[in-house]
């Protein structure tokens, strides 16, 4: 059956052309919100212990730390270079290219980051911040703060974006800038692999 008539099929039955492809809605539709919900609805993904790349936008639970100042100006996975006054953060489960929403469990702050490296390599740890975020959050005192990180918006391999559970708390401008990050993200690192 072609794409075509299986739409058709699935608008005649009253199910999202989407549903039934498999693809995210997107991420400025009610279908995608309300999935943000359903996601922040579910307990936490507990820290993992290797990289494992996880595209469902579960929040996750555990300890954060921060770069050190010998991680500036280095490399990051994704091919820019750390600079510790951004709001770059790396994670060893969310897809490179994911906004997510880092909050203090200690004192209850958050920040907005954007996930362009991979770590932290400890286990217990879910989120390594750039120095900067680290500040904001006021964990630098303590090194290493419990954490909850919950994705707002997430790559989908097929290269759309979708809404993580930190898109549930979100307004829609916070959903629309950290879907263009997500896009602009992912589309720099698909034109430096076709330049390879």
């Amino acid at each position: 059956m072609k794409i075509q008539q299986i739409m058709i099929v699935a608008g005649l039955v009253g199910l999202p052309s989407a549903a039934v492809l498999g693809a995210s809605p997107p991420p400025d539709s009610a279908a995608a919100k309300h999935e943000a919900e359903r996601l922040d609805s579910l307990p936490p993904v507990p820290p993992a212990s290797t990289v494992h790349v996880d595209h469902s936008g579960r929040t996750e639970k555990g300890r954060g730390s921060f770069y050190a100042k010998s991680f500036t100006n280095k490399k990051m996975a994704d091919g820019h270079r750390m600079n510790p006054n951004s709001n770059v953060a790396a994670s060893k489960t969310l897809p490179l290219g994911s906004v997510a929403k880092v909050t203090n469990l200690d004192n209850g702050k958050s920040a907005t980051v954007k996930i362009e490296d991979r770590g932290p390599y400890v286990n217990g740890r879910v989120v390594d911040l750039a120095p900067k975020v680290a500040d904001d959050l006021d964990m630098k005192g303590k090194g290493v703060t419990p954490v909850e990180v919950k994705p707002i918006t997430v790559p989908d391999p097929d290269g759309g974006v979708k809404l993580g559970s930190g898109a549930a708390g979100a307004n829609p401008q916070e959903i629309k800038d950290a879907a263009a990050v997500t896009r602009q993200l992912t589309e720099q690192k698909t034109g430096e692999a076709a330049d390879r």
